[in-house]
């Protein structure tokens, strides 16, 4: 009998399903900035989303920090007893001088941040189940497993949104990942190596970290990018094959780790995608998704540079424009018109954009 959670409380109908919470955001004493992460990237985009008018406080989901009775449900305690371990910690978080910090320090500063999107993300996962679609502005810790993180990522925030989904939600007995972020998802395929409830699509530059080459035989749809791929390619490539996963398998749920580190110029990604590629890539996820009717969750995981924030909340916001996502289309499911009119447009876009 699954645990009683307070992540799986019901969210009020009048909010949107976008979870934040002010504690995601990583401060302390300037420390972040050692690391080439923008620390504060998912507070900017809640302010652009308000400055935007698209949001307000109150209508967004609060997200809630996961228990350690949360993590259990995936991580083993001998892992989560490492992360009282500084020095564990700062090779995870990939930020040296944290090994020399008092735990209780990096527990606050750190790990809270880090529980508080893994609790939004499993939230999310329901809220996309009853919704139609959810989008955590936080999360995507795709490189953390059941007992091992590394590279930022210190808690399996998307197994943990899936096992929840699959232990609690009647009818959800089938996920699919598709993970768009510029670095292979290694953590999550290691966990779901042989489940077959759960499809893995997994698209990035094949010469940078993880190069974990025991998770990729969990991946069932796998696209390896040279350095440097642009648009055209890369949206094609992204077109094709979630269309082809989805038509492979119709799962209950879809994940999508909408990571922006494929973004030109990012230090660690070494692709070259436009700001409006992104925009783009994430169109075609969602309009795959709503014309098969397949709630989707959101994660919006790596994305290295300060311009990220502005092209998160651009893209969340031409979803909106394209009424992808709403409240009224949230609540009332995804047959909806406007939007099959305009998945037929977009299919066109892409017949165009695979001519020129």
């Amino acid at each position: 009998r699954p645990h009683r959670t307070e992540l799986y409380e019901d969210a009020p109908s009048a909010c949107w399903p976008i979870v934040y919470s002010p504690d995601y955001n990583i401060t302390f004493m300037g420390l972040e900035k050692l690391h080439p992460f923008d620390a504060g990237k998912w507070g900017k985009v809640i302010n652009f989303l308000k400055e935007e008018k698209l949001i307000a406080d109150d209508l967004i989901v609060q997200a809630r920090e996961a228990t350690d009775e949360d993590l259990l449900v995936v991580h083993t305690r001998r892992y989560l007893n490492k992360l009282k371990w500084s020095f564990v910690v700062a090779t995870i978080t990939e930020i040296p001088p944290v090994a020399f910090l008092p735990n209780f320090i990096v527990q606050r500063k750190v790990l809270k941040p880090l529980r508080t999107q893994t609790g939004g993300t499993i939230m999310a996962g329901k809220l996309a189940v009853d919704r139609g679609w959810a989008i955590n502005i936080g999360g995507g810790f795709h490189h953390c497993s059941s007992d091992k993180g590394g590279g930022f990522c210190a808690y399996a925030d998307i197994t943990l949104a899936i096992k929840f989904l699959f232990e609690r939600v009647q009818g959800v007995s089938k996920a699919t990942i598709i993970d768009l972020d510029a670095h292979q998802g290694n953590g999550h395929e290691r966990d779901f190596m042989d489940d077959h409830r759960v499809y893995i699509m997994d698209v990035y530059n094949r010469y940078i970290y993880p190069g974990d080459g025991f998770a990729k035989r969990a991946i069932k749809r796998k696209v390896e990018l040279e350095w440097g791929t642009e648009d055209t390619e890369y949206l094609q490539k992204v077109h094709t094959h979630v269309e082809g996963a989805l038509n492979e398998l119709k799962p209950d749920v879809i994940v999508y780790n909408a990571g922006t580190d494929i973004l030109d110029g990012d230090p660690l990604g070494g692709l070259a995608i436009s700001p409006q590629g992104i925009v783009k890539r994430d169109e075609v996820v969602f309009k795959a998704a709503r014309s098969r009717r397949i709630p989707i969750l959101m994660v919006t995981s790596g994305g290295y540079q300060k311009r990220t924030a502005r092209i998160i909340a651009d893209s969340i916001l031409n979803l909106h424009n394209l009424g992808l996502i709403d409240k009224e289309l949230a609540t009332s499911g995804a047959g909806n018109p406007k939007v099959e009119q305009m998945i037929r447009d977009s299919e066109k876009d892409l017949n165009n954009l695979s001519l020129q």
